[in-house]
């Protein structure tokens, strides 16, 4: 099972897939999880971060236009 997301915190959650005729089973949402080198306080760290975080960090990188 995926780990969770060493900067926000995410991890699975889960809950029921609901069918048209409100039968409920089982299921989970799994955040996308990657390993990623990040510069934390001025070093660089391997993390397992989520795509979400990864996107914000390498617009955070971007220089100001």
């Amino acid at each position: 099972m995926p780990g969770k997301c060493d900067l926000c915190g995410k991890e699975v959650r889960f809950g029921f897939a609901i069918s048209h005729s409100k039968r409920h089973t089982k299921r989970k949402w799994i955040p996308n999880i990657h390993p990623a080198r990040v510069v934390v306080e001025g070093k660089g760290r391997r993390l397992n971060i989520c795509t979400r975080c990864l996107r914000t960090q390498h617009k955070l990188d971007k220089p100001k236009a």
